[in-house]
């Protein structure tokens, strides 16, 4: 296994749509198994594939309280086939955007179908934090990030504070004169 490094926003390659998987193979399970060690090195409790720069569509989530009860999902090619009209608000942030955290709104409970890592179909429903994980790096697949559901104003404020931390990472002596 291999820990891979997070695109951190406003990467253009975030606000990509992913492609599908055709098949569940050797290569998109090694993928999971390094987004997995990615993410609980980050650390994190899911990850999507466009996050590390693969644009294909494979989300890997495990929200168990610690790593002795880790329950990882891996997860290629899923879809929301169902959710909930009840609303659950969580306050989100993501490996992408560092140290950044907002209240979200999404639906309570989802039904999901995938294709695990053994190539075959899988149905499942979530409810509460597994839930909106799960919403949160579809979302990623989409090239949607957790700060597109918040007002512009919000948004803007976040990006902007990323964009002046990124820069002040490739031009140290600049940011220190600034």
């Amino acid at each position: 296994m291999a820990k891979l490094p997070i695109l951190t926003a406003p990467d253009p390659r975030l606000k990509r749509r992913a492609k599908s998987v055709e098949k569940v193979d050797a290569r998109i399970r090694q993928l999971m198994d390094d987004m997995l060690e990615t993410m609980y090195a980050a650390p994190g409790i899911g990850l999507a594939a466009p996050q590390v720069g693969v644009l294909e569509r494979v989300i890997v989530v495990d929200v168990s309280p610690d790593e002795e009860e880790a329950q990882p999902l891996r997860m290629a090619n899923p879809e929301i086939l169902w959710h909930s009209e009840e609303l659950g608000t969580y306050d989100e942030g993501c490996l992408s955007l560092p140290e950044h955290y907002a209240e979200v709104e999404r639906p309570k409970q989802v039904r999901v179908r995938f294709i695990d890592q053994d190539n075959e179909i899988r149905e499942m429903e979530a409810d509460g934090l597994l839930a909106t994980c799960i919403q949160h790096e579809i979302d990623h697949l989409n090239g949607t990030l957790f700060v597109d559901h918040l007002s512009s104003l919000k948004r803007n404020m976040i990006l902007r504070k990323l964009t002046k931390a990124r820069k002040s990472e490739q031009f140290p002596a600049y940011a220190a004169a600034s």
